[in-house]
């Protein structure tokens, strides 16, 4: 079933009571560090933090009054359920939600409090779908997919309906893909309504689900592999989105895991918004110069999600200051004599780095006793920083080694 601009325009006014119409402001930062005139389309506002609910909400007031007091099911990593579950209670409709073990606690704990029923089934989201399918057809549930149904397809292009009226001038539209729901929906309005605009789809190199539909001619199963975009994670394009979105898209290009680390740390010092692994692949794509074209154009990053686990965000912001070279660890020979640490610690400190950490390793040390290893964590300004200090503790007579 083909998605249209009808379709769409329908949708946007059959889901304008429950849905947040996003900010999409210029980013003058992000503008300075890409080259381009940035404006970010703040998806991560909505009321469950993604833009899932538009899809989700349109799905649900679409269907028949029978299915609506049976109930849905879905299987989902995290988004979908959300909009999903929080829809679901609004309209008085009960959902089930699936969802593959990987799936971040935040979005199991949420969709439990938005009064979903939450099962955890499944190493990836195929065993996930599967579980779904089976409630589906026992209790009676109407199956709801998170990125092939029509009218899902149909709810998520009600964003870009609204990038188009918010902005005036764009000349590029940045959009994350993972199983191709958003994109889809995107490539219908996009092409329609200003075919000149250059559509350009981004995944992680983790996940190429939509790379390899387009090698393929067709969806072709991606083997799964850990990701910070855990949203992107669905192992294959939908055949209805795919089809939808691969004339229409002009470019896509792929972002490698401590790119889409870095962007998150940029979003979080730079817009003070905090984003998903999914959400971050667009700028995490401008910053790792992918899309060298754009530079100086006005380009618009579609931010979709800003559900991270709060226990992953810690780790992802220090993979950040890594691949920044604001953090870095090295190992270092020094006496174990009275003063052999506070030398140490005075010519580190004479480069401006600042010690977030040391540990003593004595019993691996070697066999001269009066000298020992030490494991050194130091914050720096960048990675010419990193290299300054090196240069100056070997010249101080402290053999370093780099350390991971």
């Amino acid at each position: 079933m083909p998605v249209t601009l009808s379709d769409i325009r329908a949708a946007q006014r059959r889901i304008a009571s429950g849905i947040v119409v996003s900010p999409c402001p210029t980013s003058i930062p992000l503008s300075e560090i890409t080259g381009a005139r940035i404006v970010c389309k703040l998806e991560n506002l909505q009321r469950t933090g993604s833009f899932k609910e538009r899809g989700a909400r349109n799905a649900l007031l679409r269907l028949s009054a029978d299915k609506k007091r049976k109930g849905v099911v879905a299987a989902s990593a995290g988004n979908h359920a959300l909009g999903l579950a929080y829809h679901g209670h609004l309209l008085g409709i009960a959902v089930t939600v699936v969802m593959p073990d990987y799936a971040p606690l935040i979005k199991i704990t949420t969709c439990q409090r938005l009064g979903a029923k939450v099962l955890v089934h499944g190493r990836d989201f195929a065993e996930a779908r599967a579980e779904a399918d089976r409630l589906a057809a026992e209790e009676g549930l109407t199956y709801i997919h998170g990125f092939d149904d029509p009218d899902i397809i149909a709810g998520q292009g009600t964003l870009a309906l609204e990038l188009l009226q918010q902005v005036g001038d764009v000349d590029a539209i940045v959009c994350p893909v993972g199983g191709g729901g958003l994109l889809a929906g995107v490539a219908v309005v996009v092409k329609a309504l200003r075919p000149r605009i250059r559509l350009i789809a981004v995944e992680s190199t983790a996940t190429g689900n939509f790379a390899a539909a387009l090698a393929a001619h067709r969806p072709v199963r991606v083997a799964r592999r850990a990701t910070l975009a855990d949203g992107l994670a669905t192992m294959v394009v939908g055949t209805n989105a795919y089809a939808l979105a691969s004339s229409r898209v002009d470019e896509v290009v792929s972002v490698s895991e401590n790119w889409v680390a870095l962007a998150i740390l940029r979003m979080v010092e730079l817009e003070k918004t905090v984003v998903e692994g999914a959400a971050a692949v667009p700028l995490a794509a401008m910053m790792a110069g992918k899309l060298p074209r754009l530079a100086g154009k006005r380009v618009a990053l579609i931010v979709g999600g800003g559900n991270i686990d709060p226990a992953i965000l810690s780790r992802v912001i220090e993979m950040g200051l890594v691949h920044d070279g604001r953090l870095s660890r090295f190992t270092a020979r020094i006496s174990d004599r009275p003063g052999g640490l506070a030398e140490l610690c005075r010519v580190i400190a004479s480069c401006g780095a600042s010690i977030k950490d040391i540990a003593h390793d004595r019993a691996f040390s070697g066999p001269d006793v009066s000298a020992v290893q030490v494991l050194c964590t130091v914050e720096t300004r960048d990675r010419a920083h990193i290299a300054t200090l090196h240069r100056t503790l070997k010249k101080h007579g402290f053999p370093i080694a780099l350390a991971r």
